[in-house]
This record gives C-alpha cells, sequence and structure tokens, in this order.
C-alpha cells in the first residue's frame, strides 16, 4: 500500500460503468481515494463483457484499463435491501458517483436526495449524455452521439473527406476528468461549509467546452475556425510513413517550409495566411509531392533544421515502445490474477510526493465483497445469508 496519498482518506462509492464514470473514479482510486465500486450480481460493470478476449479468466483489457486501485462489491439495489446497505455505506462515504441515464438512482431510492439525509457531507457526482434536464434528458448518451450533435464531427481537415467517427473515446475521457475536476472542487468546497451538493457533467458540454476557441470565434465574427485547415499545416505520406508538420508560430513559416523542402520559395506569391487560405489546395498539393520523395527520418531533420513543428506519425504500438513513453513511465505491469502479468496505461499526473502506484489489481466481479460488508459491520453469518438470498454476490 501507498500511504500519504492526496485523496487518501476519502470513500467514494461508485455505480459507475462503461468509461466516462470508471476513468474519473480511477483517477480518484489513483489519488488515494478508497473507491467501492457497486456493481450488478452475476453481470457487473457492462465494460466487463464489451469485447471478446482470449483468455478464460479474469476480465478483458477494456475494463482492466478503466478499474484498478478499485475494490468491487455487488449488491442488488432495486432491493431494499440492497437499497438499506447503500444507506449503511453512505454515513460513512464522502462521494458517491453514477453515470447512468438521469433518474436511475432516484428510482432506486439511492439519489442524492435520499443519500444526503444520512450524509448531509455526501459529494453526489453525475455523469449523463446530455445532462438531468432539457430537450435531450431522455435520449441515450455516448460519445459517438456527442461527437455527432456537438459540431465536433463536422469539422474535417478537409471539406472532401467523409465524415468519421473519431476513433478515440474523446468525449468520455474528457467528461471523465470534467467530473474529476467537480468532485475535487467540491471536497474543498465542503471543507469550507460541511456541506455536501450535486457535481454534473455530460458528455455533450464536455465537448461544447472542448471547442471554446472556434465556438468563440464563430459567435463573434461567424468565421468557422478549423485548425485541421490551415494551409501551411497537415499530415503527409513519405516514401516509408508519414509525418504532421505545422507551418506556424514564425514569422514566414512559408519561406522556411520551402527551404526545408529544398524547393523555391513561394512566400513571395503567398505572402499572407488570407491568401494562403485561398490558395490552400495548391499548397498542399506541393508538400504532399515532395514530401513522398523521402524518408520519413529524412525530412523530420530538414524540417527542425530551419525550426518547424513536426513529428512522424506513429502507431500505437510504436507509441507505446516510444523512449518518451518509457521515459515518463506511462506503461506499468501489473500481478494480475492466477499468476498472469498485465500491462496498464498509468496515471498522466506526475506527483513528487505522491508517486503514482497500483494498490489493487483491476478486482473481479465482486472480489471484495466480504471484506468491504465486514468493515461496515456485518458478520460473517448475516453476509452469507446475504449471498443465499442473491442480495450480495
Amino acid at each position: 500500500m501507498t500511504n500519504n496519498l492526496p485523496l487518501d482518506g476519502i470513500k467514494v462509492l461508485d455505480f459507475t460503468q462503461v468509461m466516462l464514470g470508471p476513468c474519473a473514479t480511477q483517477m480518484l482510486a489513483d489519488l488515494g481515494a478508497d473507491v467501492i465500486k457497486i456493481e450488478r450480481p452475476v453481470y457487473g460493470d457492462l465494460s466487463r463483457s464489451s469485447i471478446e478476449h482470449d483468455q478464460n479468466d479474469g476480465d478483458n483489457p477494456v475494463y482492466c484499463s478503466l478499474n484498478r486501485n478499485k475494490r468491487s462489491i455487488t449488491i442488488d439495489v432495486r432491493k431494499p435491501e440492497g437499497q438499506a446497505i447503500i444507506y449503511e455505506m453512505a454515513k460513512t462515504a464522502d462521494v458517491v458517483v453514477n453515470n447512468f441515464r438521469p433518474g436511475v438512482m432516484d428510482r432506486n431510492n439511492i439519489g442524492y436526495d435520499d443519500l444526503s439525509k444520512v450524509n448531509n457531507g455526501i459529494i453526489f457526482a453525475f455523469g449523463s449524455g446530455f445532462g438531468s434536464t432539457g430537450p435531450y434528458v431522455h435520449k441515450g448518451g455516448q460519445d459517438v452521439l456527442a461527437q455527432a450533435m456537438t459540431g465536433t464531427m463536422a469539422r474535417k481537415a478537409d471539406p472532401n473527406h467523409p465524415l468519421a467517427i473519431y476513433p478515440t473515446a474523446l468525449c468520455d475521457y474528457s467528461a471523465g476528468m470534467h467530473l474529476v475536476q467537480g468532485v475535487l472542487a467540491a471536497l474543498l468546497q465542503r471543507h469550507k461549509t460541511g456541506r455536501g451538493q450535486q457535481v454534473e457533467v455530460s458528455l455533450y458540454d464536455s465537448m461544447i467546452a472542448m471547442q471554446m476557441q472556434e465556438a468563440a470565434t464563430h459567435m463573434y465574427s461567424g468565421f468557422d475556425l478549423n485548425w485541421a485547415e490551415m494551409p501551411l499545416s497537415g499530415a503527409f505520406e513519405t516514401a516509408d510513413g508519414a509525418l504532421v508538420m505545422i507551418g506556424a508560430f514564425k514569422a514566414n513559416p512559408l519561406q522556411d517550409i520551402c527551404k526545408a523542402l529544398e524547393i523555391d520559395d513561394l512566400s513571395p506569391q503567398y505572402p499572407d495566411l488570407e491568401i494562403q487560405r485561398a490558395n490552400r489546395g495548391f499548397l498542399q498539393s506541393v508538400f504532399y509531392e515532395n514530401f513522398a520523395k523521402n524518408t520519413t527520418e529524412y525530412w523530420i531533420g530538414r524540417l527542425e533544421e530551419h525550426d518547424l513543428l513536426c513529428a512522424p506519425v506513429k502507431n500505437l504500438a510504436e507509441a507505446l515502445k516510444d523512449p518518451q513513453t518509457i521515459h515518463n513511465q506511462m506503461v506499468t505491469e501489473i500481478d494480475y490474477v492466477n499468476g498472469r502479468k498485465m500491462k496498464l496505461v498509468t496515471s498522466p499526473i506526475h506527483m513528487s510526493d505522491a508517486p503514482f502506484a497500483v494498490r489493487y489489481a483491476p478486482p473481479l466481479l465482486g472480489q471484495q465483497t466480504n471484506e468491504i460488508l465486514a468493515e461496515f459491520g456485518y458478520n460473517a453469518v448475516r453476509i452469507s445469508e446475504m449471498k443465499t438470498e442473491g442480495l450480495v454476490g
């Protein structure tokens, strides 16, 4: 165990599943909170079975990537007896987190109004698709829907490209991190007031907020700012791969790009951003043609020689083995079930006095049910009875 972590002593009741909520509670757990993952008997978190995997024990890597440093208990919260267990746990809990559809926790009598009656210092954190009120309150929320409905998906590097789904769960992660920020702020405020409160984020709001620059520009001038359409920037195939180049943050980037590409200077003909935007198609075709003539390593060297921002395009496997990834200790190997090892991406937060540590491997479904119930005063006989009744697993 690692002591003296920032959230040591903070107890979190975690009803979350899939990604938005679990990535938030995992961050709280990494920071030292005691995160008790409360799951459905038999099935548990949906991400336990969201993809096929080739192991006959344990859980799939999607689930494991989001649930380290947590303990799992299964409780049937649809039953009054299960709700009574939650009330008992809530008496000494600091935070309750869920990302069900709006109203689910209330219908099971474990919403904020219910739990705050037994603990007025409880912080009730909620992540949803669109918010707990409004015209989309009953619409199912999901990462790709948020991409589509907030303008994110419509913004493309090239208007001729087809629409595409962003291949990483961008909305889930951003909303999860906003939820963490809200929980931490609520904990600080409770330290001043002694009172808990509700904290709410949504995929929809997080993606609107992520586009703050583009939104402000559009509302102020009507101009659609699109960083991917900058005329001197882009992703370009080389003779053996690809690279990205950013032609910006310099007095005359086009002149330096032409020097790096060893071609005639085009900057007198295209001297400013407005003219470059109007002729983006031509300029991009020049870049495509010339980058294809040599290797990625060659062009990275040439571009860096002229102080132009650039990088090779790597796949995930290459990125995970990159010397910078290793130096930053962004991958850790943990002991999992049956003597197996598992590699996971670690926390991106590096603290000198609270280094990242895996205190608990991703738990099997209900793995710590007995020990958690014992901590809240249930004896072995009663725990056995509750298992027989199907109340806990």
